[in-house]
């Protein structure tokens, strides 16, 4: 049988009323559709890369160059605050341009976890990257208030109450001798309770150590008898290299049953911690006058200390000389001459009280200063 030139090639099957079936094509429309689409997010995903690319750029520029700050500044970092909120706050302040910028580039560091609280300094132009390296380096600005050894409680508060650094109510007064006197050094934030709370974990731990390092046999019952001493002390002198001796005679004079005759605390014992009026002279009757703390009066030490020792004070009378004297009083260059008897004793307030005359006469002969005198 010939093939004819139209019978070469395989017809589709009978569809069974004698017409072939022809194969099913996809139209130009649907191709011409899912072409697009596809170019159409193909075209989108590499216009969001080139913008995500565009804006991290940006973004590191921002976070990299010259920040608006035109003069020195600072910022306190609140504790347990968060990196958005430290954002808000940079930028409020005008150490940052842009807050966000700021977050995500903190994030993109990894520095979060790592801002510390506290007050910082920052020098003009202090870029992001300068800001977020300041906040993780917690070197934070430092202030002080310097409290002098043989103050009262009372002062103290005054002082802490008056500082224009710390924040807070007073809180209630705490027990006399109990706060280290010595300067402290805080950041912006603490309240003056925390600083309370500081000076008298500061003062516990100081007393313990010396106390439990004493030298044997002093003439106090317990640690509170060892800081009321320890205060007299302090209150009768302020040179440090004394203050071991001083120790030693109200030490001898425990020992032997006399009275301290400390001027120090009668002042206590009338003005309690606001310390005597300056233009105030001890008298006669304030000598003789009954109060607790009068050791012109009772014998032994006062019921609680009259001022906060410090440590030479509080070392002092844990480890005192080992003198015979009884007696010291001002020898006129602003220590004091010791003795061991009343006679000595004598002999030295003589010589003090002819220091003191002499000293008037010198006055007395100094011609007036011609500029303080009015023009008539």
């Amino acid at each position: 049988m010939t093939i004819g030139p139209d019978e070469r090639f395989e017809t589709a099957p009978d569809a069974g009323d004698g017409r072939r079936k022809k194969p099913k094509r996809r139209s130009r429309h649907a191709r011409n559709g899912l072409v697009i689409f596809l170019s159409w997010m193909f075209s989108l995903a590499l216009i969001a890369v080139i913008g995500a690319g565009f804006l991290l750029y940006w973004g590191q520029q921002q976070f990299d160059g010259r920040g608006p700050l035109e003069a020195d500044a600072t910022y306190l970092v609140q504790r347990g605050a968060g990196v958005a909120n430290i954002a808000d706050g940079l930028e409020r302040a005008g150490i940052v341009s842009n807050a966000r910028v700021f977050e995500y580039g903190v994030r993109l560091n990894k520095g979060g976890p790592d801002l510390k609280a506290g007050e910082y300094a920052f020098a003009p132009g202090a870029s992001m990257r300068d800001v977020l390296d300041t906040l993780r380096s917690g070197n934070s600005i430092l202030h002080a208030v310097t409290i002098p050894e043989g103050w009262t409680v009372q002062q103290i508060y005054a002082r802490l109450a008056g500082d224009q650094v710390l924040e807070g109510d007073m809180p209630a007064m705490v027990a006399e001798g109990s706060l280290l006197p010595e300067t402290y050094r805080f950041t912006r934030g603490m309240t003056r309770a925390q600083m309370v709370d500081q000076m008298k974990d500061a003062q516990s731990k100081l007393v313990q150590e010396i106390w439990d390092g004493r030298q044997d046999g002093l003439p106090v019952r317990d640690i509170g008898e060892f800081v009321t001493l320890a205060s007299i002390v302090e209150k009768e002198t302020g040179i440090a290299s004394e203050r071991p001796h001083v120790a030693s005679v109200f030490v001898n004079r425990l020992r032997d049953g006399m009275r301290l005759q400390s001027d120090p605390t009668i002042i206590y014992g009338i003005w309690g911690g606001a310390g005597k009026p300056a233009n105030e002279p001890i008298r006669q009757s304030h000598i003789a006058g009954e109060t607790p703390y009068n050791t012109y009066v009772i014998r032994g030490l006062p019921p609680g200390p009259i001022a906060n020792p410090g440590r030479a004070s509080l070392e002092a009378v844990a480890h005192p000389l080992d003198t015979r004297d009884l007696y010291f009083v001002a020898d006129g260059t602003g220590g004091h001459a010791f003795a061991a008897t009343l006679n000595e004793h004598n002999a030295n307030v003589r010589r003090y009280r002819q220091i003191e005359r002499d000293a008037a006469a010198a006055r007395a002969q100094t011609p007036a200063d011609p500029a303080a005198t009015p023009t008539p």
